[in-house]
């Protein structure tokens, strides 16, 4: 097939329309009718799932065989279903967790009630759970440990071709597992515009699409770092749009009279959320390569990417298993008067010197793990914090230990803080609860040891799984840093946008300068080891911190591995997913010359 044939093939296309309402578990649920309303689609897709999630999943299953999938998802498609049947808008979500067939007998079940036709699909084969034992010799991706003997979850993260041939079997709404959070929104892109598996440069592209609206509104303003020009519209969020073009290129907007805003600098903080290598980015249908996006205004709230390309993907799925490992109990105290952070952090070291006595007494080891925060005195900044003598902190106390008795002595003796230490302590909660501490295993499944079927109504098939070569790397473009010649120092949010986030026990910030010319005063100055040594109060000994260039935005990416205290459910830090650490950066002084600002 000629690439002239392709080319005229694409530009008959229209552009679809794939709205996303849905970041987590658990998020607002009027995002479905706001874009239903006014967003004009021909997709609404939903991501509900994250690596702790499954684990949730699988215990209510345990406890109830029906459960175990989000069933927000459908008490809020239910009473949208006549507008979406009238409007031909078809549905996606990755809602189905650890239970498809249970959420598509509950979404059918909604849909016959509400009298509406709907052919429903769903994708399985990512739950690995049954199959642990054939696995059970792999390693761990990031550590090189074992696996561990016993499981809460195990699922592989599967790609978008699957969801496009449920859409292909004209199924009106497609419920998977665990797949890319990307892929609900690629599929689409795969089914109305015929890609094909070695479209690489489209599936990255279309793979984009889907990483920048996959958070919701995080790309329409919030988290945004200059927060005020938004704040105003905050309790009307409007919730992304992607426009996209059978070639691949697209428009990020949102519904009209909406909170918010989309820019090159929202898109663009959301652009470097969450990755680690921008040229590198590994994908179950394409390695994609997002260093030299470009993002432009085209538009009120309406910003053009293009620029993605990719490559082959490797033969392999991550997967991602999780497992009990211990205890844990937070206790959480308000302090107030002078000198509250160290009389927080003294009431804290006695409670822990008291318990460990009693241990020893008991019988029982120390503890495990222990982390106390005085919140409200920048605990989060280390020798950074500039508020040492706040008058009013919040002491969050945590604790882990392998014996549920050792922390039985820990909940009771907390209370003693309250008549029996320091002076102004109030707003003591009560006894801390004991919950399970929940750790996340990462390992690579052969793609062929994982079988997929789609079911449409009453009828499976299997899905083809496209292998392609060994993927071999993209090239690391080269920027040499400038000497600053810097005659005064200023904080690098006047010179950039940031934002951070988390995989697993690795956070990565993303940096964009406001403008090109500031970005060679940031390279120099915001380098692997001034970043190391502005965060060592948080890195383990084990840490890294490694940094991308993405010059296509103008921007830097850096990931911190080791960085998270373990990450998710297993931390006890404060900010267990590295929120706040783009925040952190953002202080950092940058030398600049006199006149660069203006």
């Amino acid at each position: 097939m000629s690439d002239q044939y392709i080319d005229y093939v694409e530009s008959t296309l229209k552009p679809i329309r794939i709205g996303c309402a849905s970041a987590f578990w658990g998020d607002t649920s009027t995002a479905a009718k706001q874009l239903v309303d006014g967003g004009e689609l021909d997709y609404l897709v939903f991501d509900y799932l994250a690596e702790v999630t499954m684990s949730i999943m699988a215990g209510q299953q345990m406890k109830k065989p029906e459960a175990g999938y989000a069933r927000d998802f459908i008490s809020v498609i239910a009473p949208l279903l006549p507008q979406i049947k009238a409007q031909g808008i078809k549905v996606i979500s990755n809602a189905g967790g650890v239970n498809l067939p249970a959420a598509q007998q509950a979404m059918q079940a909604a849909a016959d009630a509400a009298g509406i036709d709907v052919k429903i699909g769903i994708v399985e084969g990512d739950n690995l759970s049954s199959r642990q034992k054939e696995f059970a010799d792999l390693k761990e991706m990031y550590t090189g440990a074992d696996m561990p003997s016993w499981l809460l979850s195990f699922n592989a993260y599967l790609g978008a071709f699957p969801i496009a041939q449920a859409l292909a079997n004209e199924a009106d709404i497609v419920i998977t597992g665990r797949c890319v959070d990307s892929a609900v929104t690629l599929a689409p892109m795969i089914h109305e515009f015929g890609w094909r598996p070695n479209d690489y440069d489209k599936l990255s592209a279309g793979s984009l699409a889907g990483h920048l609206i996959e958070c919701g509104a995080q790309c329409t303003g919030g988290n945004f770092t200059d927060w005020r020009e938004v704040a105003d519209g905050y309790d009307n969020m409007g919730f992304p749009i992607v426009v996209a073009e059978a070639n691949g290129d697209f428009v990020v907007t949102k519904p009209t009279d909406t909170g918010g805003a989309v820019t090159p600098f929202t898109v663009g903080e959301q652009l470097v959320y969450e990755i680690g290598d921008p040229s590198n980015y590994l994908l179950p249908d394409v390695t994609a390569n997002f260093s030299q996006v470009s993002l432009k205004q085209v538009g009120d709230n309406k910003v053009k990417v293009t620029g993605a390309t990719g490559s082959a993907p490797t033969d392999t799925y991550k997967a991602s298993a999780t497992y009990p490992a211990g205890h844990r109990m937070q206790a959480i105290l308000l302090l107030g008067g002078a000198e509250a952070k160290p009389k927080a952090e003294a009431v804290a070291e006695a409670v822990l010197s008291k318990v460990r006595r009693l241990f020893t007494e008991q019988g029982f080891a120390d503890f495990d793990d222990v982390q106390i925060d005085a919140l409200g005195a920048e605990a989060l900044w280390g020798e950074n914090a500039a508020a040492n003598e706040t008058r009013e902190v919040v002491l969050k106390l945590f604790v882990r230990h392998s014996d549920q008795k050792a922390l039985g002595f820990f909940g009771k003796e907390i209370a003693q803080a309250a008549t029996g230490m320091a002076p102004g302590i109030t707003g003591f909660f009560g006894r801390p609860s004991i919950s399970p501490v929940i750790e996340l295993f990462s390992c690579l499944v052969p793609k062929n040891a994982v079988p997929v079927t789609v079911t449409v109504g009453d009828e499976s098939e299997p899905s083809t799984v496209h292998i392609a070569a060994s993927f071999t790397g993209n090239p690391q473009p080269d920027s040499d840093a400038i000497a600053s010649d810097g005659e005064h120092s200023v904080p690098l949010i006047k010179l950039a946008v940031c934002r951070s986030g988390d995989k697993g026990d690795s956070a990565n910030i993303g940096v964009i300068a406001r403008k090109p010319e500031y970005l060679p005063y940031i390279r120099a100055a915001v380098t692997p080891e001034t970043v190391a040594e502005r965060f060592k109060h948080l890195l383990s000994d084990a840490a890294e911190v490694h940094r991308f260039e993405m010059p296509g935005i103008n921007g830097l990416n850096f990931l911190l591995s080791n960085a998270l205290g373990g990450g998710g459910m297993a931390s006890l830090r404060a900010d267990p997913q590295g929120k706040c650490y783009g925040q952190i950066l953002l202080d950092m002084p940058v030398s600049v010359p006199d006149g660069l600002l203006g």
